[in-house]
């Protein structure tokens, strides 16, 4: 690209260093809190206006109610014996980041699919920005195509990109 450049990282550029440790317990506490299935205090680790930023299919939530009616809940009901685990996190100042996966038993309807009993992963990635000792913004990446192939539901239909990759097999064209 030549010439003038967009500005980068504009939401974390001023971040203040000295909030590095503060901001890695409240997400550590936080992850443990979702790990017990903790609903209605929740709000221990999560300002009351915060925003849940997810993608397609995820959702926006604005505000801890509506984090806890239109995501937790519906997500636990479809996913029983649910549990987290980060396999990277970052700390910086005021901002955090992880990606991992949740394992968990398909155990309700979810987006249509009826329950199967599998056991399945949910890959994610979370960035999150913690104020005051407690997560103002949360932006999500849930794979959710990647949740409903465990489930034998093909969202792409056969036209997936990892035909492009090595060694996969590619279908022939009907």
């Amino acid at each position: 690209m030549k010439g003038s450049r967009p500005t980068q990282a504009a939401l974390s550029r001023d971040t203040d260093m000295t909030k590095t440790d503060q901001t890695r317990a409240v997400i550590e506490g936080m992850v443990d809190g979702l790990n017990d299935h903790r609903i209605d205090d929740i709000g221990d680790f999560f300002a009351q206006g915060f925003r849940w930023m997810g993608n397609t299919g995820c959702g926006t939530k604005r505000g801890l109610q509506e984090f806890q009616d239109n995501w937790q809940r519906p997500f636990q009901a479809a996913f029983s014996d649910k549990v987290c685990v980060d396999e990277a996190r970052l700390f910086m100042g005021e901002w955090a980041a992880a990606f991992g996966r949740q394992e968990a038993t398909h155990s309700g309807t979810f987006m249509g699919v009826a329950p199967t009993g599998k056991r399945i992963q949910i890959r994610y990635m979370d960035f999150w920005k913690v104020e005051e000792g407690k997560i103002s913004d949360n932006w999500v990446m849930v794979d959710f195509p990647h949740v409903l192939a465990q489930l034998g539901v093909d969202v792409f239909n056969g036209e997936g990109w990892e035909a492009f990759d090595k060694g996969e097999r590619v279908a022939p064209a009907p």
